[in-house]
């Protein structure tokens, strides 16, 4: 099949790297695979899969260059967004859904109709609510938030999800979205879970590469921007209480750093504690720490969890909402911990006195290209 995911941008992030990694699954499985960027820049990101197209559409540029384009931004953000915050999406979303849509009509020309196309994550997909093609996937990517009065989510939900073909990465984000649409009277075209693909050879490829900054005493390592959703001051103190002789590290950068690092000196553990910053292949620092440890306070899916599992390096993470337990099942339930200093400093304790810990294929086998591929292909059925 003739197959184009579309995301909002190729920037350094887990939203964007499942993108790329999903392009490169349906060219790996044999597919004619195109990926579509909503923004020239930046371009961190690039398909690995030497059979994927890789397209580029200037979102607020077409916008602007547009007869109304301007008029619409400017009521937009100097009145109508003012008047009802965070609705700018709602106001430019049905001129730039046409505009996308005539983009994807000019690629079809050239490379023929496609047969799937599919929309990576909420902040992608709400700014082109105005374009519906019944071939359209859009995936949810995380939890339903209630960050608005109900009233105005329930708008937002209408325009976003009513009558669409909608694809959960996993079942608490499709639990999630259960709990929002009947709150709002939505009812989707067809409601369900595909997860995220993890290109496990390929992550071991860059695994393989040398980083000099990398420790050589033992450690255990967390991947994650530096936001209060990653719960990283939670897992600060549980380092704090755990008796371990590992160091933590923690790759990534965010507001949040120099809280963070204040906090990691006024629990005494800073000389223990390495904030490496944001890297562009974060794989060897996952393949030779001991534990990957997540502490987040909800997660979609936690694809750091399953790219730590490729690297071969065994997870633990606490319990928390969202898609944490779809990575967590069988044997790897036992590596949950509760949400809170105590709980995950115990989990910690635990999970090091077991070391070496053997990461088996088959807790993998969910996120294969094959098994994700086959989903996203297939005819969605109705909600039941």
């Amino acid at each position: 099949m003739r197959t184009l995911v579309v995301i909002h941008s190729l920037k350094m992030g887990g939203m964007e790297r499942v993108a790329v990694n999903l392009a490169d699954a349906f060219a790996e499985e044999g597919h004619e695979s195109h990926l579509l960027s909503c923004r020239n820049r930046p371009n961190d990101l690039q398909p690995a899969h030497e059979g994927v197209k890789l397209h580029h559409f200037d979102q607020q540029q077409a916008l602007l260059k547009s007869v109304v384009g301007i008029p619409v931004f400017l009521l937009s953000r100097l009145l109508l967004g003012v008047l009802l915050p965070k609705s700018h999406f709602m106001w430019v979303g049905w001129l730039s859904g046409w505009l996308l849509k005539r983009h994807i009509q000019k690629l079809e020309q050239q490379h023929g109709r496609f047969d799937r196309i599919v929309f990576r994550g909420l902040g992608t997909f709400k700014y082109f609510w105005s374009f519906r093609d019944d071939r359209n996937i859009y995936v949810l990517e995380n939890v339903i938030h209630y960050d608005r009065p109900l009233w105005q989510k329930k708008l937002e939900w209408k325009l976003v999800f009513h009558n669409r073909h909608l694809a959960c990465v996993s079942s608490g984000v499709l639990e999630s979205a259960q709990e929002a649409f009947e709150k709002g009277n939505i009812e989707p075209k067809s409601l369900r879970v595909i997860t995220n693909p993890c290109p496990v050879e390929q992550i071991q490829a860059m695994a393989q590469a040398n980083d000099p900054d990398i420790p050589a005493a033992p450690y255990i390592v967390n991947v994650a921007r530096l936001v209060p959703q990653k719960g990283h001051a939670l897992l600060l103190a549980a380092f704090a209480k755990a008796r371990i002789p590992h160091q933590l590290v923690i790759v990534g950068e965010g507001p949040l750093r120099q809280e963070l690092e204040q906090k990691a000196r006024s629990l005494g553990i800073a000389e223990r504690v390495m904030f490496a910053g944001k890297r562009t292949n974060p794989y060897p620092w996952m393949h030779r720490a001991d534990l990957f440890v997540l502490a987040s306070e909800y997660e979609g899916l936690g694809i750091v969890l399953t790219e730590a599992l490729a690297c071969g390096t065994p997870i633990l993470s606490t319990d928390s909402r969202g898609g944490v337990r779809f990575v967590f099942q069988g044997e790897l339930e036992q590596y949950l911990t509760p949400g809170t200093p105590e709980g995950l400093a115990e989990g910690l304790e635990s999970v090091i006195g077991k070391l070496p810990i053997e990461v088996k294929p088959e807790w993998l086998e969910a996120f294969s290209a094959k098994t994700v591929v086959e989903a996203f292909l297939a005819d969605p059925e109705p909600p039941a």
